[in-house]
């Protein structure tokens, strides 16, 4: 009989960890293996095509990340998330250009279906591969259980707005600070961004006299991410370019407006839930800061929508497109 096999690697490796961790809870009838601890190395590509070799031929191997098997003895489907490794100039390299046009490209050609998370990766990746669209699979993204208003609100002692965020420049951070620096809003209220800052963020922080207002966090444990984004007063996520944004949705599971980009997948994920704004304009993100804040209209109007559009989103969603995948082959 034929099986489905999910390489389970990726286990608590950021997005893609993520994405395989709920994959094995809801995905039903499949078997589990890991391939190679060293998943996101490129060395993936020879190791997993070695060890398809003992798999038997009539099953299927189920890649969540985007290293697909150098060869494989049998079928397999492998998911892009997205192409930033060459799509953005900061994340790209010779040797990341080199990869992607000759092993990944290739895993596209070779691959009985692609997954993706959005519509926006998914015409990206037919464009940059030239693999038809019809084998390349829009299954989404999910919102964790525990992202909702029922988390447990951080409370710093003072009113802040969040950037889900980390130090790459396609993250907007340089123009996020600026447009906080100008916004009309209670000078009271901070920004707070995750992780660690960088001497660069520290002095344009310095430079445009918000050095008491931004506050980074430093690592954040999954588990407290939901309690972040329930105690902060918006989502602020104007990013310049996402496969899908989990920010956007998990703020708005757990009642918070968002102010997210016009560009890449942010509209479809975002809907008419989000203020959109174009990225690239600080004038835009910075009025969107103010009226997020000010208007509790606009408030109110934004985290009902949020919920209605968090709840199109579900891993058990996730779960049903790609099992229907499976069941078709």
């Amino acid at each position: 009989m034929k099986k489905i096999i999910m390489d389970t690697s990726w286990l608590g490796k950021g997005g893609i960890g993520r994405f395989t961790f709920e994959l094995t809870h809801y995905l039903k009838n499949i078997d589990s293996q890991e391939f190679y601890k060293n998943c996101a190395s490129p060395l993936a590509t020879v190791v997993t095509a070695f060890k398809s070799l003992s798999v038997n031929k009539q099953d299927v191997i189920f890649f969540p990340g985007y290293i697909p098997p150098l060869f494989s003895a049998c079928n397999y489907i492998f998911t892009i998330h997205d192409l930033n490794h060459i799509d953005i100039d900061d994340n790209a390299s010779r040797t990341k250009d080199f990869f992607y046009e000759y092993v990944i490209k290739r895993g596209c050609r070779h691959a009985k279906y692609i997954f993706t998370v959005s519509e926006f990766s998914r015409n990206r990746i037919a464009e940059w591969s030239g693999v038809a669209k019809g084998k390349i699979i829009n299954v989404g993204n999910g919102v964790s259980k525990n992202f909702s208003a029922q988390a447990t609100p951080h409370k710093p002692g003072y009113k802040y707005l969040l950037c889900v965020s980390n130090r790459k420049t396609h993250k907007n951070e340089r123009r996020i600070i600026h447009s906080f620096a100008q916004s009309d809003i209670d000078p009271t209220i901070k920004l707070v961004l995750t992780g660690k800052p960088t001497t660069e963020l520290l002095a344009l922080i310095d430079e445009v006299g918000c050095k008491e207002r931004v506050i980074f966090t430093g690592f954040i444990l999954e588990d407290d991410l939901p309690g972040l984004y329930r105690g902060s007063l918006a989502l602020i996520f104007p990013s310049l370019y996402e496969g899908f944004g989990l920010p956007v949705i998990e703020a708005m599971a757990c009642g918070v407006p968002v102010v997210t980009s016009t560009v890449t997948s942010l509209p479809e994920v975002a809907g008419d839930a989000a203020l959109l704004v174009d990225p690239e304009s600080v004038e835009q993100i910075t009025a969107a800061i103010n009226e997020v804040v000010n208007n509790t209209e606009t408030r109110t109007t934004m985290i009902d929508k949020g919920f209605a559009q968090a709840k199109l989103f579900t891993w058990e969603e996730v779960a049903r497109k790609i099992s229907k995948v499976f069941e078709e082959i």
